[in-house]
């Protein structure tokens, strides 16, 4: 059920940050994406992992996915471009935007 989550949430969405609301980096993460609210024609899509019951399951698919089981996994067109230092560095260096555009998000 996880796995299947997991994947068509990744699938069915441009943009997508798997977070725990206490996490700092998944707040940089999120962040870096919500400087472009107003503008998305699909608004991202966050799921706050840490009050769901199968939240190590879905860490542990997000380990087979990505290398890392740790959030933010930040997945754009299906894509994981890392966490929230690999997004804040994104969008420092003007790469986000232009990833958000290619990806049909803005």
């Amino acid at each position: 059920m996880s796995k299947e989550f997991v994947e068509a949430t990744i699938r069915d969405n441009k943009v997508v940050v798997f977070s725990k609301t206490y996490c700092p980096y998944c707040k940089m993460a999120k962040q870096q994406l919500n400087k472009y609210k107003g503008q998305y024609k699909e608004e991202p899509v966050i799921i706050e992992i840490e009050n769901r019951p199968d939240c190590e399951q879905i860490q542990a698919i997000l380990g087979k996915i990505t290398g890392g089981r740790t959030v933010p996994r930040v997945f754009i067109n299906g894509k994981c471009i890392g966490g929230g230092s690999e997004t804040k560095a994104a969008e420092d260096s003007g790469k986000l935007k232009t990833m958000l555009s290619t990806a049909g998000a803005i």
